[in-house]
C-alpha cells in the first residue's frame, strides 16, 4: 500500500488531478499481501492526498464488492460515484462455463443495491457475445438483462478462442457472422438507452475536468465524473473564454447526443 501511496503523491506532484485504479481484479486489492480485501482502506489514504480531485475504480468483480468499500464511495467525495463490473454474461450456464462465480440473480441484486446505496452511482459494464454453446434463448435472456439493467455504459466483445484455454476446445463454437450479429443486436439496444440516459442530463450543472480545446472552434472538450477517460463519452462545451486542460469548470447540460453531452458554462 506504502508503494501506492507514494506512487499517487508522485503524481499529484506533477500535476495529475485524477487517479485510476485498476487491477486483474480490482476489487480483490490486499488478498495476497495482507490476507484481506482492503481496497476501501487504500481509497481512503489516496482520498488524503492534496492536489488529487478525482478517484476512479475500474475493473471490479461484482461478486467482491464490499460493504465498507460502498461506504467509502458515499462518504468520500473525491472519489467517482463510477463503477466498472466487468460481469460478461446474464444467463447462469454461460456464466458457469465461463467460470464466473456469480448468478444472474446475483447480478442484479449486486447491481440494485448500488443503486439503492449511492442513486447518482454511473454503471460501467463489459459484456463477451458468442461464448460457445451460446443459444439464441441465452442471446436473448443477455438481451433483456441489458434492457431491464439500464446500464449507463457497456461494451459488448465477440468471443475469441484463447490458445490453451477450457473455452478454446468447447464444442458448439459459435460461427463468426452469429457473433457480430448478436453483438450489434446489443450495442444498438445500448445506443437506445444511453441517448435515453443522456437527454436525462439535460438541465443538470455538472462539474467538468477540462481535457483540450476543439481544434478551429470556441468550444471544449471535459469529462464528467461519469465518464472514463478513452473509454465513455465526453462533453463539448462552447464557451469564449480560455480554459486549461486539467482544470475543473462548472457546467450546465444543454443537449445530449448519443453518447456525449453538450454543456454551457456557468
Amino acid at each position: 500500500m506504502e508503494r501506492l501511496i507514494k506512487e499517487a503523491k508522485e503524481l499529484a506532484e506533477q500535476g495529475v488531478k485524477e487517479l485510476i485504479l485498476v487491477a486483474q481484479e480490482t476489487t480483490l486489492y490486499g488478498k495476497d499481501l495482507y490476507g484481506e480485501k482492503c481496497l476501501h482502506r487504500l481509497v481512503e489514504e489516496l482520498c488524503k492526498i492534496a492536489g488529487i480531485r478525482w478517484i476512479r475504480i475500474l475493473y471490479c468483480y461484482p461478486e467482491e464488492i464490499t460493504d465498507e468499500l460502498i461506504e467509502v464511495i458515499k462518504k468520500e467525495p473525491k472519489v467517482c460515484h463510477y463503477l466498472d463490473l466487468p460481469i460478461q454474461h446474464a444467463s447462469d450456464s454461460i456464466l458457469k462455463r465461463m467460470g464466473r462465480r456469480t448468478s444472474k440473480q446475483e447480478l442484479t441484486d449486486i447491481v440494485k443495491k448500488l443503486r439503492k446505496e449511492i442513486p447518482d452511482i454511473c454503471l460501467r459494464t463489459t459484456l463477451i457475445t458468442g461464448f460457445p454453446g451460446e443459444t439464441e434463448d441465452q442471446h436473448e435472456e443477455l438481451m433483456q438483462f441489458v434492457d431491464e439493467m439500464e446500464f449507463d455504459r457497456l461494451g459488448v466483445f465477440t468471443y475469441s478462442p484463447e490458445e490453451d484455454t477450457p473455452a478454446a476446445v468447447m464444442p458448439d463454437q459459435i460461427a463468426e457472422e452469429v457473433k457480430e450479429e448478436r453483438q450489434a443486436d446489443l450495442m444498438e439496444l445500448q445506443q437506445e438507452i444511453a441517448f435515453d440516459n443522456a437527454e436525462n442530463m439535460i438541465g443538470r450543472e455538472m462539474l467538468v475536468m477540462i481535457e483540450g480545446k476543439v481544434a478551429d472552434e470556441n468550444a471544449y472538450v471535459g469529462r464528467t465524473y461519469r465518464d472514463a477517460p478513452n473509454v465513455d463519452g465526453l462533453i463539448f462545451i462552447n464557451t469564449e473564454e480560455e480554459l486549461i486542460s486539467g482544470d475543473f469548470a462548472k457546467v450546465k447540460i444543454t443537449g445530449a447526443l448519443e453518447y456525449d453531452l453538450i454543456g454551457e458554462l456557468l
